[in-house]
C-alpha cells in the first residue's frame, strides 16, 4: 500500500507498507518521513548488520497469559500489519529468533496487568519483534518498559480481536546514551478498541513510528503520548491512523514539554479517511510547552477526507512558553516561581497519565516527571523502571 499526500509543492508519497527491506531504499535525509530525524545518531540501526546482542528480559503474567517464541519462516508473521520504513523492515528481516508472541485467550480478562520489562546492558545492535494478539472478546493492560541503554530497533505488532479491548503503555525510559527505534502497528478487528499510551523519557534518540488499521467496522482508537526532551534529547513521534472501514473512530492526543539546549522533539499526526470510511471521527491534537531557550519543536498534522459522510474531522497544534496568567495566580497565594512552573507543567501531562487507569505506574510516572522539572534526569529514569507494584 502507498498513499500519497498532496502538500505544499506537489504530491508527496507516503506511508509506504511493505514486509521486504528492498521496497525501502537506505534514506538521505531529504524525504519526507526522515526529513526531521539526524540519521547518523541512529547509529547503525539503518544498516543491514545481523544483531550482536540481546535485551534482557521480566516478564509478569496474569494466569491465561502466554508467552511463546514463533520462528523466523512462521508464516503467522505475515499476517501482522506490514511496516512504514526501513527500520521495521530491518528488523523483520534480521530478527533471527522469530518474534516473541504474547496472546490473551477469546473472552478472557486477566485479573492484572501483562507487564514485559527489556533490559539493554550493552553498546550492540538489537533487533526484536513483540506480536501482541488479543482474542475476540477478551480485556487486557498490557506494559512495556525499556531501560538500560543498547541501540535497539524494535517492531510492536499489535492484534486486537473483533469486540477485544486493549490498554497498553509503552514507557521509553532509557539511560542518556541508549537509540530506540520502534514501529508499532496496530490492526483494530470489529468493534474492537485499544487505549495506546506512549511514554518517552530517556535516549539519546528515540523514534516511534505508529500506525493503526481497521479491519472491521466500529473499531476505537485513543492514542495519546507525553515526552520530556533534555538538553541534546531527539524524540520523535509518528503517528498515521488509516480510516478504511465505516463508523469507526479515532482520537490522538500527544503532550510535550522541552528544556535544556538542543532538545528536539517531533510529532507528526496523519490520519487519512478513505473513500469507504462513513461515518468516520476522528481528532488529533498535539501542545507542545516550551520551558527553556534553545529547543526545538516539530509539530505536523495531516489529514485527509476522500468521503463527506462523516461525523466529523479535525486536528490542532499549539506550541507555547508558560501561560503567564496561570504562574500569576500560583505566584499571587505566595507559592514559589519555581515550584509554580512545576505545578503548571504537572497539571499539564496529569490528565494523560489519569487516563492510563494503571495506579502503581501513574504514580511512578508523575514521580518522574517530578524529577525531570527538577533537573535530575537521571533520578526521573529511575523512578519510571523501578519495579512495578
Amino acid at each position: 500500500m502507498t498513499e500519497t499526500y498532496t502538500m505544499e509543492g506537489g504530491p508527496v508519497e507516503l506511508h509506504r507498507s511493505s514486509f521486504d527491506v528492498a521496497d525501502f531504499p537506505t534514506p538521505t535525509g531529504r524525504e519526507e518521513d526522515w526529513r526531521f530525524t539526524p540519521l547518523d545518531r541512529l547509529r547503525g540501526l539503518l544498516d543491514d548488520q545481523p544483531s550482536s546482542g540481546h535485551l534482557t528480559w521480566t516478564t509478569d503474567l496474569p494466569e491465561g497469559v502466554t508467552l511463546t517464541t514463533v520462528g523466523a519462516g512462521d508464516p503467522f508473521l505475515r499476517t501482522v500489519p506490514k511496516v512504514f520504513d526501513r527500520v521495521g523492515a530491518l528488523v523483520l528481516q534480521n530478527s533471527a529468533d522469530g518474534a516473541v508472541v504474547v496472546r490473551v485467550p477469546q473472552n478472557a480478562e486477566p485479573d492484572r496487568p501483562v507487564v514485559l520489562k527489556l533490559h539493554g546492558t550493552g553498546e550492540e545492535v538489537v533487533w526484536g519483534h513483540i506480536v501482541l494478539d488479543l482474542g475476540a472478546n477478551s480485556r487486557a493492560q498490557i506494559v512495556l518498559e525499556y531501560s538500560g541503554t543498547a541501540r535497539y530497533a524494535g517492531v510492536l505488532s499489535v492484534l486486537v480481536g473483533d469486540g477485544a479491548k486493549l490498554t497498553l503503555v509503552s514507557v521509553q525510559g532509557w539511560d542518556r546514551d541508549a537509540v530506540h527505534a520502534q514501529h508499532v502497528g496496530v490492526r483494530l478487528g470489529k468493534d474492537a478498541s485499544i487505549a495506546s499510551t506512549q511514554v518517552t523519557l530517556g535516549g539519546d534518540l528515540v523514534r516511534f513510528v505508529e500506525n493503526v488499521e481497521y479491519a472491521g467496522p466500529g473499531g476505537d482508537a485513543e492514542m495519546s503520548g507525553l515526552y520530556i526532551a533534555d538538553a541534546g534529547q531527539h524524540q520523535e513521534h509518528r503517528l498515521f491512523v488509516h480510516h478504511s472501514a465505516p463508523n469507526c473512530r479515532s482520537n490522538v492526543t500527544y503532550k510535550g514539554a522541552l528544556q535544556g539546549e538542543g532538545a528536539h522533539t517531533v510529532w507528526v499526526g496523519d490520519v487519512l479517511i478513505g473513500a469507504q470510511a462513513e461515518g468516520t471521527d476522528t481528532y488529533e491534537m498535539n501542545r507542545n510547552l516550551v520551558l527553556t531557550d534553545g529547543t526545538r519543536a516539530d509539530s505536523v498534522p495531516n489529514l485527509e477526507i476522500e468521503t463527506g459522510e462523516i461525523v466529523g474531522a479535525g486536528h490542532a497544534s499549539t506550541t507555547g512558553r508558560f501561560d503567564d496568567e496561570q504562574l500569576f495566580y500560583l505566584q499571587a497565594r505566595g507559592i514559589r516561581e519555581e515550584e509554580a512552573r512545576r505545578l503548571v507543567v504537572r497539571g499539564f501531562f496529569a490528565e494523560l497519565i489519569h487516563r492510563i487507569g494503571i495506579p502503581s505506574l501513574q504514580e511512578r510516572l508523575l514521580a518522574a516527571i517530578e524529577a525531570e522539572l527538577g533537573g535530575e534526569p537521571e533520578a526521573a529514569i529511575g523512578a519510571v523502571t523501578e519495579t512495578s507494584a
